[in-house]
């Protein structure tokens, strides 16, 4: 299962490499994205909540706009036929899950460092903030992959993916805003330990589900 799921994410980055259709849009998107706010806030300041907020929000129209094609890409092409012939159900998650976690995590650490530049924002424990960032992306890969599959036949997929999603992430990001503003104010691993803990929680049981569910998924 693991070197056919390899095999899968190899297909899909050089697919993406050789298109770079998801990459540069995304970027260009974070950029667009980004400016906005920053033009919209000006020289005001502004609380470590709303730097919360926004840095999390960002984070979701992101990850949602590029996570999304994950799956209907396949269908779109045809190709999801061959993958059922050849490949088994939990190599196909496998490999989509890897990519969408990849991908994730190179636009997530361009749009943090570009607000970040961009806001002058201090962060008073950079090596928290950025295992709350790792475990909150990591978890909405494994959202919004599992959705991507199910939404991927349907007619209104557009429609159906922040209806899907919302209800499934609000845990996460609700967990991981909060976690953001102890970071940005200054605090222990103790005061975030909780947090820390549902967050794994979270991604243990969401990717259980997802590998659970997805065969019933695929072979429908």
């Amino acid at each position: 299962m693991f070197k056919a799921g390899i095999e899968i994410l190899k297909k899909d980055l050089k697919l993406e490499l050789r298109s770079r259709y998801a990459l540069n849009s995304l970027l260009m998107f974070i950029l667009v994205l980004v400016c906005i706010f920053k033009f919209a806030l000006g020289e005001e300041k502004i609380s470590e909540q709303v730097h919360a907020g926004i840095i999390w929000a960002l984070i979701f129209f992101t990850c949602t706009g590029g996570l999304s094609r994950a799956f209907v890409s396949e269908e779109e092409k045809g190709t999801s036929a061959f993958l059922k012939l050849t490949t088994s159900s939990s190599s196909v998650i496998l490999g989509k899950l890897f990519f969408n976690i990849l991908l994730s995590f190179i636009t997530v650490s361009a749009l943090v460092l570009l607000y970040i530049l961009l806001t002058d924002l201090q962060i008073a424990v950079p090596l928290l903030f950025v295992l709350i960032l790792f475990l909150g992306t990591l978890g909405l890969s494994v959202v919004l992959t599992i959705i991507s599959s199910l939404i991927s036949k349907a007619n209104s997929k557009g429609n159906l993916y922040p209806v899907l999603s919302f209800p499934l992430i609000l845990p996460l990001m609700l967990s991981s805003i909060n976690s953001t503003i102890i970071c940005i104010e200054g605090t222990t691993f103790f005061a975030l330990s909780q947090d820390i803990i549902l967050l794994f929680s979270y991604i243990i049981v969401v990717t259980t589900a997802s590998f659970m569910l997805f065969p019933f998924v695929w072979q429908d």
